[in-house]
């Protein structure tokens, strides 16, 4: 069969991508492309964002590519033009077979199913889609020969079937790498510029469950990873085949295996492979020594999620870590000088303004490399969202808005306007700080700064660089 996996249209004009200073391959598609690839299939991947397509364009490489299937990932932001996408493919491929899948549609499957598509894939989607277009290419939408595909929803004389969830990937190496081969890959960058930079999953789940995150609901609680072996294989291969000379590991907790870590950089230096790397981190698994041994081999950027200066809140988002870790973690990177962020969330239901002007000093105090701040956004499938929904404090549904950077929810004691106000705050505070612009100044990485943090703090920092060379002049 003819299968065309694609990203939704016009969706490089949201916000997230606007900011984000970074063009990153959906590898969670390339991936079931490979598996699809492995069984027969001839597979198409359209990476709208990446290629900046509109839906005139997006169209025509639908429609010129003739599918049989037609795949769209769909994450939160992402659904209203996934949907329009739908809608736009039915008036001009009627026959053609829509399947959606993502973290969005896992959760809002009847809205999936209300606008147009045939099937929902729910969760890990490799075997499901596997599975579904073997029976899909022999038998079309036989609606009980469905029920026997595991992971899935679809529509039978208007009631939503909801058949049996499927169990994880246990073994991920029984998996082909991500098919590239489909992908732009000299299209991806970094601060905008075209970079030979790879990314690299050497893992799935996450066992903590932060109430506000995904991760945990949709790869599962329990971390599992790919061999080392395997993992430097898939990097010694894109050293080879695309020339790249940094790893970027999406892995939401890459550290946490120290045991896989230490032999995934022995493989690669026993291969003579010394790249540049960042990855996230949590402090909880980390050591001094541990950090010192991340950085001599290649870390450049370690990403920690910090979330708040109040341990109250920390317990009640079930992060699992205490604020002594955290201040203990940032003076080791600073005495090792190291490269980390920290990340910062304002807007917990329960917060007051005070205590998220707490986090912004909290977060000016550890002095991190950079700091990035976000607003708490209820995505379908955490217990944030659950609680946001029973308490009514959504007060915006337009899952555009759903992107970390444009509130959408009130809390007990605080509007959606003062929430957003804070994140100006927040960044003001922490980047217009004479100490760090000086520091940014002289690593020279202050012009690619000021591509990626909000717009108000960027137009200050110039106004005020001008000014004092006005000044001088």
């Amino acid at each position: 069969m003819r299968v065309l996996l694609a990203l939704p249209p016009s969706i490089h004009e949201l916000e997230i991508y606007k900011v984000a200073g970074m063009n990153a391959p959906p590898l969670g598609l390339a991936w079931i492309a490979a598996v699809l690839e492995r069984d027969g299939h001839k597979v198409k991947i359209i990476d709208s964002p990446t290629l900046k397509l509109d839906e005139k364009k997006f169209l025509h490489e639908v429609k010129s590519w003739h599918p049989d299937v037609i795949g769209l990932s769909l994450q939160t932001p992402m659904a209203p033009k996934g949907y329009r996408a739908i809608r736009l493919i039915r008036n001009e491929l009627p026959d053609t077979i829509i399947i959606v899948g993502g973290t969005h549609p896992t959760y809002m499957y009847d809205e999936a199913l209300d606008n147009g598509a045939d099937v929902v894939v729910r969760g890990e989607g490799e075997e499901t889609a596997s599975e579904l277009l073997r029976v899909i290419e022999k038998h079309g939408l036989d609606k009980q020969l469905l029920r026997s595909v595991r992971g899935i929803a679809f529509r039978d004389n208007g009631k939503t079937v909801l058949t049996e969830k499927r169990p994880f990937i246990e073994n991920l190496d029984s998996l082909p790498w991500p098919a590239r081969h489909l992908l732009p890959m000299d299209k991806y960058t970094v601060f905008n510029k075209p970079i030979k930079i790879a990314h690299v999953m050497a893992s799935r789940g996450c066992p903590y469950g932060c109430k506000y995150c995904i991760t945990s609901y949709y790869w599962g609680r329990r971390i599992r990873f790919r061999s080392a072996e395997n993992v430097a294989d898939e990097i010694q291969y894109l050293v080879e085949k695309y020339h790249v000379d940094k790893i970027v590991f999406s892995d939401d907790e890459f550290v946490v295996n120290r045991r896989f870590v230490t032999q995934l950089i022995k493989e690669l230096k026993e291969r003579g492979i010394e790249l540049p790397f960042a990855c996230g981190a949590r402090v909880d698994h980390v050591d001094k020594n541990y950090l010192k041994f991340l950085y001599d081999s290649g870390c450049v950027a370690l990403y920690f999620g910090v979330e708040s200066a109040s341990q109250e809140t920390i317990d009640r988002i079930g992060k699992k870590i205490t604020i002594d870790q955290v201040v203990r973690v940032f003076r080791w990177v600073k005495e090792l000088k190291g490269f980390a962020t920290g990340s910062f969330i304002l807007g917990f239901p329960w917060e007051t303004i005070d205590d998220m002007k707490r986090t912004v000093e909290f977060a000016i105090k550890l002095d991190p490399s950079y700091a990035q701040f976000t607003v708490l956004t209820p995505y379908p499938g955490t217990p944030i969202y659950e609680m946001a929904v029973k308490d009514n404090l959504i007060e915006d549904w337009n899952w555009e808005h759903y992107t970390t950077v444009k509130p959408v929810m009130r809390g007990y004691n605080f509007t959606r306007e003062q929430l957003g106000k804070m994140l100006t705050y927040a960044y003001r505070k922490f980047y217009l700080r004479f100490s760090f612009l000086w520091r940014e100044l002289r690593a020279g990485r202050l012009k690619d700064l000021l591509q990626v943090i909000r717009k108000e703090v960027r137009e200050i920092i110039v106004e005020r660089l001008l000014g004092k060379r006005e000044g001088r002049e």
